[in-house]
């Protein structure tokens, strides 16, 4: 079966964590969406995405037999489902289109393709990823249903006796390190990945994926629902955030009901606020709709692209949006929507040069022996191109 994952209209409501991948690519529990669908289909998948993101995720342009939303959060029933699904039908949810069959060669071709496609209304019970607070909302389930897929099929290695685990629900791949360390998979699982690193003192209480390359650092209070991406160093207090991965919290300050994406770094006591005062609805800038949204959620703090930063002592408003490639220091509380290519703090912003954000970038990466490729360069060129003139009406 060859299967296309396409971003649809979720590209631009996640923004700003899609600006710069395709939907398939976020982290949500310990698996991306691409890596999830693998398992459950059991074949390796293709994705459509937006033409300036193309080149460097190899998207597929060519028809397949069937096309899935990339926004759902696949399950076993539905899963099989997509494989039985016949040639010629549309599979809907209360007017969200989930699976083509077959998926058209290209977008432009889509509304003709569609047209003669018969309409099949999915009735069972579906969760997605269609707003960046989505991830925190749906990973402690995310971590639990991936935790069973890992147990399945491989083992888990025995960590020493310095550590105190309370529950069974513990797994810990080859080459992780854990040392004196407290874990609780009483109220969530606990994954580490291979290669991570819990450093001494460290508190866990689950649903916690901890995953490749990453480290907790000393001393270091993790809280259910969390997810810190590949590589990423973790310090202070974290509760129900997900590190899409590359990304650094690594000293004291709290992040809750958060989303980082790649290449982060959050400075010394950063901190971020995830309940308003007067315990109201948290209200958040909206990339699709262009507007303040309220999300209905008591908790969201922040939200932050790619390859941002927050110097020593930055203090983050609940619901905080920051897009990509900025740079936020200084004191008092910057405003809660930051646009992309952003320079400065709460006594104001001015635009952060590409080629500055090249220099660091080219740094930072440096630190994981990564190097900036030529397609990231083009998709952050053209970011800024397309940000420009947004970025001076906000400021």
């Amino acid at each position: 079966m060859e299967v296309i994952l396409f971003d649809g209209a979720a590209h631009q409501s996640l923004w700003p964590l899609t600006a710069t991948k395709p939907v398939a690519k976020l982290r949500v529990g310990i698996l991306t969406l691409e890596e999830k669908w693998e398992h459950y289909l059991e074949t390796k998948v293709s994705l459509r995405t937006k033409d300036y993101l193309a080149k460097k995720f190899n998207e597929n342009k060519n028809s397949a037999s069937i096309g899935i939303y990339a926004a759902v959060l696949p399950t076993e029933q539905f899963a099989k489902k997509i494989k039985s699904l016949p040639k010629g039908q549309i599979l809907m949810k209360d007017g969200q289109v989930l699976a083509i069959a077959p998926m058209p060669a290209s977008d432009a071709d889509m509304e003709k393709a569609l047209s003669g496609l018969k309409v099949i209304e999915y009735k069972e019970e579906l969760n997605f990823i269609k707003k960046p607070w989505d991830l925190f909302l749906h990973n402690a389930e995310e971590i639990e249903k991936d935790f069973e897929i890992v147990n399945k099929t491989r083992a888990s290695i025995e960590i020493d006796a310095s550590n105190t685990v309370i529950g069974n629900r513990l797994f810990v791949e080859k080459g992780a390190k854990v040392s004196c360390s407290i874990i609780n998979t009483n109220e969530g699982a606990v994954y580490i990945g291979k290669n991570a690193e819990v450093l001494e003192g460290t508190l866990i209480r689950g649903s916690l994926a901890l995953c490749e390359g990453a480290v907790l650092k000393m001393g270091a209070k993790i809280y259910g629902g969390t997810t810190i991406g590949p590589y990423s160093k973790v310090g202070g207090e974290v509760g129900n955030s997900v590190i899409q991965g590359y990304s650094n919290k690594g000293h004291d300050g709290y992040l809750g009901n958060s989303v980082l994406g790649e290449w982060c770094n959050l400075g010394a006591d950063t901190n971020t606020s995830n309940l308003k005062n007067n315990y109201g609805n948290v209200k958040v800038w909206d990339y699709s709709k262009k507007e303040i949204v309220d999300t209905g959620l008591q908790f969201c703090g922040l939200i932050m692209g790619d390859h941002s930063k927050s110097g020593i002592n930055t203090m983050f408003n609940t619901g905080t949006v920051v897009g990509v490639c900025s740079n936020i220091f200084g004191a008092g509380f910057p405003k809660k929507f930051i646009p992309s290519f952003s320079w400065g703090g709460a006594t104001g912003f001015e635009t952060y040069k590409i080629d500055k954000c090249f220099e660091v970038a080219e740094t930072v990466m440096a630190r994981r022996n990564k190097k900036i490729t030529t397609e990231t360069k083009k998709i952050l060129e053209h970011l800024f191109e397309i940000t420009g003139g947004f970025r001076k009406e906000i400021k």
